[in-house]
């Protein structure tokens, strides 16, 4: 097989040299044809008799700079401007030494000839190189046109990222859309051609584009626009109909990654209504190196992207804590793969059993200890609100009792914006482990904060994976309250946050996120459903369920008594913390304890007693 490719290689080689040479012969005595007004005059005659004569060493020379010019090396399907750079550096070089070789034969020529042989040669090599790529053209434009179900696509983007997805667009055989048209907000570029197709408008011509050319899927190609310019885009996208994907970010251009494969569907993140909020993470990430780093529930959503952010900092040991041994073991192989100097340990086990906790900060000291271990979904915590208690409360108390016992310099607590005048027992819950912290700053030589923030965009059971698995079975997706709202973040600014928290803390703040405005969930479902390619309540149907059991209308992320105080960064704020009797705190924490351990019907009615913000039904008489 290999022999049989060398000598195809060696065919075309031999090819192309023979069409070069037969382009080489009828390039001079052409020269001088048109440089005679295209007649045959007896002093023309002669310059194509010394031509001619000097034409065996003219065709050996030219052959071999074409030669070292790569010019019989290149894959000419895909020439490109450096291609034609070499063959220009070839013929200029042919030109030359015809020109020197003749004059040091007594040859005479006219003066215009060597730039006139140059230009001719030029335009033949590169005629006839290029012909692949013409001819390749025009077959995938003919295909394009041809080939049933290829998907109608607009480009938004005539710049640098468009060409080059429009070109790969174009080229490639494994993809399936066939560009109709392309807007650009340049009124410089409307009305003219990129790669043969029309830019016709601007971002505010797009709704009537997409109904003129009947397109089906729009490609959004403006790596370095604003947060703010993309979004205004994605806004009008989605009053189509059109599926939205949409190239990443300006890295990947400059990385030279722009391709099909690089564009993603859009995600509801992208109309979030706020710029990505940057904590300035690195600049602060230094306390973390060389230190024992201690994440509980380092296989979840949150825990895992704080490992891989602490791992590129090069702590001295990284110690993930989960009960979850599936979640943990892709994340222990993930740090094994992308940080394999990284002194990485693993421990299954659970926040709730004293001896377990107790031993792993016995045995490895940790630091700083990140606490991300927590049942955290608000309807099945309403129907065991014993293990709310157990895991949430109970497991911070001790995993912090531990961190005291062992002096670890920071602890740091992922708190929630449910935690704020609850309806629900995890939200609760999760108030009483900002007041077990705030008590234990007081008590320990150890730095307690919490760091409290909002729903968090594709963790394990956020709204947004169940809303594309509904829309993906057909609908209809559901919605509990067609008024419904909340904050909303990414997983990488929940993480940077705390980071930062851990970065900033002195002892017993509340770490909280200016997350801009809230967000209807009735509306990420309505934008969801159009950015898929369908139509609301026509293609897939929206239904409301009615609120939850513990479930409001809308977080709200600090108590009125807490107030605000800014930080260096302007969109991290510090909640002062509520005063409250800590002798009697720890007592109603024994009580909790052993009223979770009998899986006491009436647990909810305690925690009323020590949060007295939460409020919630009487029990039913339900086994909880």
């Amino acid at each position: 097989m290999f022999k049989n490719k060398s000598r195809k290689m060696i065919y075309r080689i031999l090819l192309l040299m023979l069409a070069d040479a037969w382009i080489i012969t009828i390039s001079g005595p052409l020269a001088v044809y048109i440089r005679y007004n295209l007649v045959f005059e007896p002093r023309a005659v002669e310059f194509i008799e010394n031509i001619l004569h000097y034409l065996p060493l003219n065709l050996a020379a030219t052959l071999v700079v074409f030669m070292l010019c790569r010019l019989y090396r290149g894959i000419w399907k895909y020439a490109s401007a450096s291609d034609l750079v070499n063959i220009l550096a070839g013929c200029a070089l042919s030109a030359l030494m015809q020109t020197a070789g003749m004059k040091l034969m007594g040859l005479e020529f006219p003066r215009s000839y060597p730039i006139m042989y140059f230009v001719i040669l030029t335009m033949g090599i590169s005629v006839f190189r290029f012909m692949y790529r013409i001819l390749g053209y025009f077959q995938s434009r003919r295909e394009g046109m041809l080939k049933a179900g290829k998907k109608n696509t607009m480009i938004v983007g005539a710049g640098e990222a468009g060409y080059t997805l429009l070109k790969e667009l174009q080229n490639s055989r494994f993809v399936e859309q066939n560009v109709q048209c392309i807007v650009d907000d340049d009124p410089g570029k409307k009305g003219k051609y990129l790669r043969g197709v029309l830019v016709a408008g601007s971002r505010y011509d797009i709704c009537r584009l997409a109904s003129e050319y009947d397109i089906d899927e729009i490609m959004i190609a403006i790596p370095s626009a604003s947060h703010t310019t993309r979004q205004e885009i994605l806004d009008i996208c989605s009053q189509t109909s059109c599926k939205l994907r949409v190239l990443p970010g300006l890295y990947q251009l400059v990385n030279g990654e722009v391709s099909v494969s690089r564009l993603r569907n859009v995600e509801i993140e992208d109309l979030l209504g706020r710029d990505p909020v940057d904590t300035k993470v690195d600049s602060i990430m230094d306390y973390v190196a060389g230190r024992t780093v201690l994440v509980t529930g380092g296989g979840g959503s949150i825990g895992s992207e704080l490992c891989r952010q602490i791992a590129r900092h090069e702590p001295r040991r990284l110690i993930i804590f989960d009960i979850y041994e599936n979640n943990v073991y892709d994340i222990q192989q993930e740090l094994k793969r992308s940080y394999p100097a990284l002194d990485l340990t693993v421990l299954i086990g659970s926040v709730r059993n004293t001896h377990r906790i107790n031993n792993v900060f016995d045995k490895y000291r940790p630091e700083i200890v990140y606490h991300a271990a927590a049942h955290k979904h608000v309807p099945l915590m309403e129907d065991s609100p014993n293990e709310a208690i157990k895991n949430n409360v109970l497991g911070t108390y001790k995993t912090a009792q531990a961190a005291d016992r062992f002096h670890a310099s920071r602890f740091v607590l992922i708190s929630t914006d449910k935690a704020v005048n609850p309806t629900n027992i995890m939200g609760a819950s999760k108030r009483l482990c900002e007041m077990v912290i705030q008590m234990m700053n007081h008590r320990s030589n150890t730095e307690f904060v919490a760091v409290r923030f909002g729903n968090v965009l594709g963790s394990n059971g956020s709204v947004i994976p169940l809303f594309k698995k509904q829309i993906e079975e057909g609908g209809p997706v559901t919605v509990t309250h067609p008024d419904i709202i909340r904050y909303f973040m990414t997983i990488p600014e929940a993480v940077s946050l705390v980071l930062q928290a851990g970065a900033q803390a002195k002892g017993g703040e509340i770490f909280v996120l200016d997350m801009g405005k809230p967000v209807k969930i009735l509306d990420l479902a309505l934008n969801l459903i159009r950015l898929s390619g369908y139509r609301p309540y026509e293609d897939i149907d929206i239904k409301f369920t009615g609120l939850r059991p513990g479930e409001k209308l809308y977080e709200e992320l600090l108590m009125s008594e807490e107030g605000l105080q800014s930080t260096d960064n302007e969109l991290i704020h510090i909640g002062k913390p509520i005063e409250f009797d800590e002798e009697k705190f720890c007592r109603q924490l024994e009580e909790l304890d052993e009223l979770s351990r009998q899986d006491s019907p009436c647990i909810k009615e305690k925690v009323m007693e020590i949060v007295p913000t939460y409020h919630a039904e009487p029990h039913d008489g339900r086994e909880v």
